[in-house]
C-alpha cells in the first residue's frame, strides 16, 4: 500500500502539490489523472524519494522509500523511460540494476521475454524507438518482482497491441495482490484499465473514487428502458420524474429521427433503481440497459477549473 498524508511540495511561491491525503491500496489498479502541470509526476517523485516534500509524508507499506532495504525488490517504477545510457544494450542496462540490488541475472532474461525485447536484448538502447524504450522501462520496473508498481505514462509511444498488453499486464499484477499506481492521458484506456481513480488539479485532490461510481454519477450516464406497452411507458415516465434530478426523454434511433414509441432514456437513476420501480408497478419490460458514460466527460467536469494551460478556440 502507498499512503500519502498531507503531502505538499512548494517551489518558492508555487505550490506543485497541495496537501494530498489518500491511500493507494493493494489488489487494484489505481489510475492517476490530472491536467498538465497538476502535480502528478511530482507526487510520484516524492513517493519514490526523488523529491523531498515541503510538508507531509509518503509511505510505502508504512515506510519512506529511502528506508527500504531492497527498494527495487519492493517497488518497481517507471518515470522516464529514456533515463538510461544510450550506449548500453537493453540487457546490460538491466544486468547492472540486477547486480546492484542482489537480483539473480537470470531474472533479466525473464523480464526481457515478458516485455517482448528478448530478440533485441543485446542491441544498444540508443537505437530503440519510443515504444521499445517504454518496454525496457517496464522490464526494469518488473525486475525485482515488487509488491508495488508506480508507472508514469507507461503506454506513451506504444502501438495498440502494446497498449492492450500493458493493460493486461497491470491488471494481472493487481490480481496477484500488488499495488499498481499509474498515470495516463488516454481516457479511454484508463477507463478500461483502472479500478479506482485519483484525480488532481493544481496539486489538490479533486476525486478519489471507484471508476464505476464516477461513471455512474456523470451527467452523460443513462439507462435505456423499453416496455411492451406505450401506455405503461408513459405511466413509468411520470413516476420516474417524481424523483429529484431525474430526466426522461424519448430514445432516438442510431440514425436520428423520431423517438421510439416504446423506449425512453433516463438520467439520474441507475438501472437497478429503475428495475425496482418497474417491479413494484408490474410493468412488463423488453429492455433495461445501462449506457456507460465516457470517462472523458466526468474528468472534464472535475478539472474544468484546474487547467493550468487553458486554450481558446481559434476564430476562422
Amino acid at each position: 500500500m502507498i499512503t500519502l498524508r498531507g503531502l505538499t511540495k512548494r517551489h518558492g511561491d508555487t505550490v506543485a502539490v497541495d496537501g494530498l491525503t489518500l491511500d493507494i491500496e493493494e489488489g487494484r489498479v489505481t489510475g492517476f489523472l490530472g491536467p498538465n502541470g497538476a502535480g502528478k509526476s511530482t507526487t510520484m517523485r516524492m513517493i519514490l524519494g526523488l523529491d523531498r516534500p515541503t510538508a507531509g509524508r509518503a509511505l510505502i507499506d508504512g515506510k519512506p522509500y529511502a528506508s527500504l532495504r531492497h527498494p527495487v525488490r519492493e517497488v518497481g517504477s517507471l518515470l522516464d523511460a529514456k533515463a538510461l545510457h544510450p550506449g548500453r544494450s537493453a540487457r546490460s542496462h538491466l544486468v547492472a540494476q540486477a547486480r546492484s540490488n542482489g537480483i539473480p541475472v537470470r531474472r533479466v532474461d525473464e523480464v526481457l521475454a515478458t516485455v517482448g525485447l528478448a530478440e533485441v536484448a543485446r542491441r544498444r538502447a540508443g537505437a530503440f524507438s519510443l515504444g521499445m524504450y517504454q518496454r525496457l522501462g517496464i522490464a526494469g520496473a518488473l525486475l525485482g518482482d515488487p509488491k508495488v508498481l508506480i508507472l508514469d505514462e507507461p503506454v506513451n509511444g506504444l502501438d495498440p497491441d502494446g497498449v492492450r498488453w500493458v493493460r493486461e499486464l497491470v491488471r494481472a499484477q493487481a490480481a496477484q495482490g500488488r499495488t499498481v499506481f499509474l498515470s495516463s492521458h488516454l481516457m479511454s484506456e484508463m477507463q478500461l484499465t483502472a479500478d479506482r481513480l485519483v484525480v488532481i488539479g493544481r496539486g489538490r485532490l479533486l476525486a478519489d473514487t471507484p471508476m464505476a461510481e464516477l461513471l455512474a454519477a456523470s451527467a452523460s450516464a443513462s439507462v435505456r428502458v423499453r416496455t411492451a406497452d406505450p401506455d405503461d411507458l408513459r405511466g413509468l415516465a411520470d413516476r420516474l420524474l417524481v424523483h429529484d434530478g431525474v430526466s426522461v426523454e424519448p430514445a432516438r434511433p442510431p440514425g436520428g429521427g423520431a423517438g421510439e414509441r416504446n423506449e425512453i432514456v433516463v438520467r439520474g437513476l441507475t438501472a437497478g433503481e429503475i428495475g425496482d420501480l418497474v417491479h413494484r408497478l408490474g410493468v412488463r419490460l423488453h429492455q433495461l440497459h445501462s449506457v456507460c458514460a465516457s470517462l472523458e466527460q466526468p474528468y472534464m467536469e472535475l478539472t474544468e477549473h484546474s487547467v493550468e494551460y487553458a486554450t481558446r478556440t481559434a476564430k476562422v
